[in-house]
Order: C-alpha cells, then sequence, then structure tokens
C-alpha cells in the first residue's frame, strides 16, 4: 500500500509531468449541450434531486439564443450546467465521434448511491451497466439527451486496489451487486 499524502488520492502515478499540476485541482463543473430544457430540468431535479440555482430563457450566447439551466447540490454555484444554444431540438452526439464519454457524479456515501438507485428505479430508468471498481463502485445510465452518466461512490482511500509500488491495479471492475447497494442505510 501507498503512503502518498496526495491530497485526493493514494496513487503514485506511473508517469508524471515534468512540471506537475497544483495537486489541489479539481473539475468544478461541466456545462452540456441539450435539446430541451424542460425535459432535462425533470430529469436532474425531479429524479436525481439536484437543486436549480438558475435558469432562463432566450439568453444569448456561441452566436445565437438559447435557454441555460444551472444545477447544484448543497450550495455550489453549480456542478452541472445545460443549454440548447446550438443543440435545440438536435439529436444525441453519434457513437463513432470524439467526445465526452461520461460525466461522473460523485456521492459521498455509499447511502448516497443508494438513494440514487432508489431513484432511478422508481421510474423505471434503464441501468447502461454497473460495475465495482475497486476505487469505487458505479451506475451507469444516460439522461434524456443521451449523455452518459456515472453516479459513483469512492471508497476510502486505504481500500482502493494498489501494488505494492502505490499505482492502482488495472481493474475494471465486476458488476456491482445492487441488492447490497440497496440494503445501505438511507442517507
Amino acid at each position: 500500500m501507498s503512503t502518498s499524502s496526495q491530497p485526493q488520492g493514494a496513487i503514485t502515478p506511473v508517469a508524471s509531468s515534468p512540471r506537475p499540476i497544483d495537486p489541489g485541482v479539481t473539475i468544478g463543473h461541466v456545462h452540456l449541450r441539450t435539446t430541451d430544457i424542460d425535459r432535462i430540468r425533470a430529469f436532474y431535479v425531479d429524479v436525481l434531486g439536484f437543486e436549480v440555482v438558475a435558469e432562463a430563457r432566450d439568453v444569448p450566447g456561441w452566436g445565437t439564443t438559447g435557454d441555460v439551466l444551472f444545477v447544484s447540490a448543497g450550495g455550489y454555484h453549480h456542478h452541472l450546467g445545460f443549454n440548447t444554444w446550438k443543440s435545440a431540438g438536435g439529436g444525441p452526439q453519434p457513437d463513432g465521434v470524439a467526445g465526452l464519454h461520461h460525466v461522473a457524479i460523485r456521492y459521498p456515501t455509499r447511502a448516497g448511491l443508494a438513494d440514487a438507485l432508489r431513484r432511478l428505479q422508481a421510474v423505471d430508468w434503464p441501468l447502461r451497466q454497473t460495475a465495482d471498481h475497486g476505487t469505487h463502485e458505479a451506475i451507469y445510465v444516460s439522461d434524456p439527451d443521451g449523455n452518459d452518466l456515472e453516479l459513483c461512490w469512492d471508497r476510502p482511500f486505504d481500500q482502493w486496489p494498489l501494488d505494492d509500488a502505490g499505482h492502482l491495479r488495472g481493474e475494471f471492475g465486476e458488476e456491482l451487486d445492487l441488492e447490497e447497494l440497496l440494503a445501505s442505510e438511507p442517507g
């Protein structure tokens, strides 16, 4: 096991930059294009439980006008932003092109991830995949616009699968035991 003092994990990198970025850097938010603000709001707010921070119609942006929605959890300015500036009425991004694979939404507790699963089940939302990645447990779904999401919970650092050098062992995940997850106490 690694005795790393990294602020965001216990992994020793297999390769480092000659000029490493500040180890406290995080991804602050993701902004996605949507075809319909109302439909996307119903999923992220009514199903997943995010709070609306801001919402507006006919907002100028990127050489056009469109609708915007910003949602968050816990009082943050926004974790997710959505707009229709160049996507209103369009379709999802097709397979076979470069672009975003998925957005990970990290829950602070395993019980919180179980709550997300219960919310999805309550509306019969299809699960694309589930996985126990060793470092974290994950449920993969697509939002109404086809954006893929990874709803996940990170295990404590001392439970991450590391080799003797502190490198992450390549574990791509057994299927997650959903019944065991649902037995978690509601958070």
